[in-house]
C-alpha cells in the first residue's frame, strides 16, 4: 500500500482529529525511545561449542557444551522439551502443564555424540550440538543445526525436505501451505484493511505443523519476543531475545493437537448461543438503530443469536462506558432480546481515555493499573477516544481489578465481550502502531519492557476478562472474542480474522487462515462476512456467507463508511440466506457436540482434508475445502462466476447432502454449485444429529461394504455448569440385509427432545426414509 493511500485510509478510518493526534503521538514515541534507547551490548555470534559432558536425568538427558548447556526431556514417548542456555518450562504464558509423569528413557554414548531413546523416538545429540530426531524405523524426522546466540538474540536452522509442507504460525494472510515465505512474530494492527500476503497480522504464533514423507510433526518455540521465520530450503527461526526453548511432538494431526493443548490448555465449552449467527456493523450508533436491526430479523423470519455493539455504543469511545443518551434503555432492550434468546456482545478496548473526572481512568490511576515509561510516568497513546492510558495486563493485581470492571456492562445486559485493539494498537503517523518498546510492564512481578510484553498483551487482557467474568457470574460461561492473542489464547477467547479486505482473493484466504489457526490450537474463528473494508457484490457476499455458515464464528460486520449489510439488503438472495441460517441452526446439535469434543482433545472443528491421512500428499495443498468434524466435508465456491467445482476426496465414501449421491474416496469429482448452493458431503457411516423444530433427527448415512457406523451427541442446558449427557449411537451389520442400531447414554441431563426420528440415507434405491425411535431403543434396520 503506497504512503498516500495509507494516509487517506487512515484519515477515513480513524478520523481527522485522531490522524493529527497520531502525528503528535509518533513524535512523543520517537522522543521517548531516543531518551531511553534499548541498546544491547555488542556480541559475536556464538555456537554451543563442543560437548563436554552428558548425564541422564529423569525422562531425558542433560548436556554441557563449551558455551551452552542443553536439556532434553521426554514429556511423552513422542513429545520432547528441548532447552538451551538453562531455559526452563516455567515461567511461560503459554504452558499450563509443566508437571509430566516421568517416562522411561535411555541415554547411550557413541563415537560422534549421544543417543537418547524413548521407545517411540530416538534423538541424536552430536558433539557440536546438532540434533537429529529419528523414528524406530530409522527415518530422519528433523535435523536442527546448532543454535547461534548473539547477545540476547538467537537463531536456529532446520533443513527441510523438498516435499515438506508447513502449516500454522497463528493468523497468516497466505495460502494454506506457508512454504516458501517469510513471517514475522509481532502482533500487529492492520491499519483498517489487509490483503493477500500482508504480514504480520494480529495473532502471531511461533509454532508450525510439518508434513513430509517420513513424518507429521509439530514444533513450538516458547518465546514471546519479536522473531522472524524464513521458510525455503530450510526453516530459519530468528528471535531478538528470550529463552532458547522448544517442544517437538510427532504423530497424526489429531495427536499433535491433543499434545499441544495438553501443554497449553484447551478451549472451555462456550455457551451454545455463541455458535449462532451474529449481526454487527461499525456504525450502529443508536439503540433505535439496533432495534431496527432486531425487528428486521423478526420481520424477515431470519434466526439470529447475537447483536454486536461496536465502539459506537460507548460514550465518546470510553471503554466499558455505554452512552446513556444514544442507548437510553439498553438494559431493557437486552432483556427483550434475552426473551428471544438473543444476546448482546460489546466492544471493549484495553486503553482508557485520559480525562480528569472520568471514573474508570481515575480508578486506574488509584490502582496503579497502567503501563509506565522508564521514568515512572503513565504511558499514554492515541486510540479511538484520543489520548488514552494502557492497562498493564501482565500484573495479576491489575488483571483482577480489570475483570471486576466488566460488571459495568453486565448491569446493562451485555452477555459477551469483544476485545478489540489489543495487539495493543496505538495510532501513530509513522512507525509501528504499538507502544514504545521502552514501555515498562509488571510481567508477573519480574518487570520488563514492551519487547517481552507485546505479543502476550492481548492474551492477558483476555485472561483478565475471562477470570473476571468467572468471578462475577460463576453460573454462566464467559464469552470473549479477541482480535489478538498468543499461544494458549484458546483458554480464554475466540478469534476473528480482523479487518480483511473485500475481494475474492481474501474469501479464499479466509479458509486457509481459519484452518491455520485451528492447527495452532485456536479452534473457534471466522471472518467478517463480505470483508471488513469494502462493499461486496451480491455474489461475493452470498458465497462468503455460505462459507461462514460452516465456520465456528458466524458474523457479518463491516466498516462505518460502507453500505448496510443486513441479509435483507441483498434482496434477491434473501431466501438463500434464510435457508443457510436455518441450516446452521438445524446443525446446532452437531456444532455443540464438536465443541464438547474440543474440550476433551483440543481438536478444532474445522480441519484440513489431510487430517485423517497426513501421509496422503495429494491432500497437502487442498486449501479450498475442509472437514467439519468427522462427519462433514464442505466444498465452498470461492471463484467469481463459478457454478461448479472439482474436489479431491479423502479416504472413505461420501454422500452429497443435497441428493444422497455416493462417491468413493481418493478420487477427483465434479460438483454442481448453482449460486444458491454450497456443496456439502457426509461421510458414509456417519450418524448426524440435526434439529427439526424442537425435535431431533438422527441422519444415518449407510456405511459402505458393511462397515460399522457411529455418532455422538452431547447435550446440556447450553449455559452454565450443570448436568450433561452424552449419547452414543452405533450401527452394526447383522447380515447382508440387516443392521443393528444401538443407543447408549451417560450423564444425568434429561433427554431434551420431545420427538426423535432416524432418517436413513443410502439404505435402498429410493429417497431417505424416516423411522421413529425412543431414547435408548435398539432397532433392526433393513438395507
Amino acid at each position: 500500500m503506497n504512503i498516500l493511500r495509507k494516509a487517506l485510509l487512515s484519515a477515513k478510518t480513524i478520523g481527522l482529529k485522531n490522524s493529527l493526534l497520531a502525528i503528535q503521538n509518533a513524535r512523543r514515541r520517537d522522543q521517548l525511545e531516543a531518551r531511553y534507547p534499548l541498546i544491547e551490548p555488542e556480541a559475536n555470534p556464538q555456537s554451543p561449542g563442543s560437548l563436554v559432558s552428558a548425564q541422564a536425568i529423569p525422562a531425558g538427558g542433560s548436556f554441557q557444551f563449551t558455551h551452552l548447556p542443553l536439556e532434553v526431556r521426554f514429556l511423552q514417548p513422542d513429545f520432547l522439551f528441548i532447552a538451551w542456555g538453562g531455559a526452563q518450562m516455567l515461567p511461560s504464558y503459554a504452558v499450563v502443564q509443566a508437571d509430566w509423569p516421568d517416562i522411561e528413557s535411555d541415554l547411550q554414548q557413541t563415537e560422534d555424540g549421544w543417543w537418547l531413546h524413548s521407545g517411540a523416538l530416538a534423538l541424536h545429540i552430536s558433539t557440536m550440538g546438532e540434533l537429529r530426531l529419528y523414528n524406530p524405523q530409522g527415518d530422519l524426522l528433523r535435523h536442527d543445526a546448532p543454535p547461534i546466540q548473539q547477545g540476547a538474540a538467537w537463531s536456529q536452522r532446520t533443513p527441510l525436505p523438498a516435499e515438506a509442507h508447513i502449516y500454522g504460525l497463528g493468523e497468516r494472510s497466505h495460502q494454506l501451505n506457508l512454504r516458501p515465505g517469510t513471517y514475522r512474530f509481532w502482533n500487529s494492527e492492520a491499519g483498517g484493511t489487509y490483503g493477500l500476503g500482508a504480514d504480520p497480522l494480529y495473532i502471531c504464533m511461533p509454532l508450525y505443523l510439518c508434513l513430509q514423507e517420513t513424518a507429521c510433526y509439530l514444533v513450538f518455540y516458547d518465546n514471546v519476543y519479536d522473531a522472524t521465520l524464513h521458510l525455503d530450503q530450510q526453516a530459519e527461526m530468528q528471535f531478538t531475545g528470550g529463552p532458547l526453548r522448544s517442544y517437538i511432538a510427532v504423530g497424526s494431526p489429531e495427536a499433535l493437537l491433543e499434545k499441544l493443548t495438553a501443554l497449553t490448555g484447551r478451549a472451555p465449552l462456550p455457551p451454545r448461543w455463541a455458535f449462532g449467527y451474529a449481526q454487527s456493523k461499525w456504525g450502529y450508533r443508536t439503540e433505535a438503530e439496533m432495534r431496527r436491526i432486531y425487528q428486521g430479523f423478526r420481520q424477515n423470519s431470519l434466526p439470529i443469536s447475537v447483536l454486536y455493539l461496536d465502539g459506537d455504543h460507548m460514550r465518546g469511545y470510553r471503554t466499558l462506558t455505554p452512552d446513556d443518551e444514544r442507548y437510553p434503555t439498553l438494559a431493557r432492550f437486552s432483556q427483550e432480546l434475552a426473551e428471544e434468546d438473543i444476546h448482546l456482545v460489546a466492544s471493549t478496548n484495553p486503553a482508557i481515555k485520559v480525562e480528569k473526572g472520568f471514573d474508570l481512568y481515575e480508578q486506574g490511576l488509584k490502582e496503579d493499573a497502567y503501563c509506565k515509561t522508564p521514568a515512572g510516568q503513565v504511558t499514554e497513546g492515541v486510540v479511538w477516544p484520543g489520548w488514552a492510558a494502557f492497562t498493564d495486563f501482565t500484573n495479576p493485581r491489575v488483571r483482577q481489578w480489570w475483570g471486576q470492571q466488566y460488571a459495568r456492562s453486565l448491569l446493562r445486559g451485555v452477555d459477551g465481550f469483544w476485545h478489540d485493539m489489543n495487539e495493543p494498537s496505538n495510532f501513530t503517523a509513522w512507525g509501528e502502531l504499538t507502544l514504545p518498546l521502552c514501555t515498562q510492564h509488571d510481567l508477573e512481578g519480574r518487570g520488563g519492557d514492551h519487547r517481552e510484553a507485546h505479543n502476550i498483551y492481548g492474551m492477558q487482557m483476555n485472561r483478565a476478562g475471562y477470570e473476571g467474568l468467572r468471578q462475577l457470574r460463576p453460573d454462566r460461561r464467559p464469552f470473549i472474542l479477541s482480535r489478538s492473542g498468543w499461544v494458549g489464547m484458546q483458554r480464554y477467547s475466540w478469534a476473528w480474522t480482523g479487518d480483511v479486505e473485500t475481494s475474492w482473493d481474501m474469501l479464499r484466504q479466509t479458509l486457509a487462515c481459519v484452518i491455520g489457526l485451528g492447527l495452532s490450537g485456536v479452534p473457534y474463528c471466522g471472518p467478517d462476512i463480505g470483508g471488513f473494508s469494502g462493499a461486496p457484490s451480491p455474489e461475493l457476499y452470498l458465497r462468503w456467507f455460505q462459507l461462514a455458515s460452516f465456520l465456528p464464528f458466524f458474523r457479518t460486520h463491516c466498516a462505518i463508511y460502507l453500505p448496510n449489510r443486513e441479509p435483507w439488503e441483498f434482496g434477491e438472495h434473501l431466501p438463500t440466506l434464510r435457508g443457510l441460517l436455518q441450516q446452521r441452526y438445524r446443525l446446532m446439535p452437531y456444532w455443540y457436540t464438536l465443541a464438547w469434543q474440543t474440550t476433551q482433545k483440543g481438536c478444532p472443528p474445522v480441519r484440513p482434508l489431510f487430517w485423517d491421512e497426513p501421509q496422503n500428499a495429494e491432500l497437502w495443498d487442498v486449501g479450498d475445502a475442509f472437514l467439519l468434524g468427522d462427519a462433514l466435508l464442505i466444498a465452498p465456491i470461492m471463484d467469481e462466476g463459478a457454478l461448479s467445482r472439482s474436489l479431491r476426496l479423502p479416504a472413505g465414501s461420501w454422500y452429497e447432502m443435497s441428493s444422497d449421491r455416493l462417491h468413493e474416496g481418493h478420487k477427483s469429482i465434479d460438483l454442481q454449485a448453482p449460486l444458491a448452493e454450497i456443496p456439502v458431503l457426509v461421510r458414509a457411516g456417519s450418524i448426524l444429529p440435526m434439529l427439526e423444530g424442537r425435535s431431533i433427527r438422527l441422519h444415518i448415512y449407510a456405511p459402505v461394504n458393511r462397515q460399522e457406523g457411529r455418532g455422538l451427541l452431547y447435550s446440556d442446558q447450553g449455559e452454565g455448569y450443570g448436568s450433561h449427557r452424552l449419547d452414543m449411537f452405533s450401527l452394526q451389520p447383522v447380515d447382508d440385509m440387516h443392521w443393528e442400531f444401538s443407543w447408549n447414554s451417560a450423564g444425568e441431563y434429561a433427554w431434551p427432545y420431545p420427538e426423535t426420528h432416524l432418517v436413513l440415507h443410502g439404505f435402498g434405491k429410493g429417497p431417505a426414509t424416516t423411522v421413529p425411535v425412543q431414547p435408548g431403543q435398539a432397532l433392526q434396520l433393513v438395507g
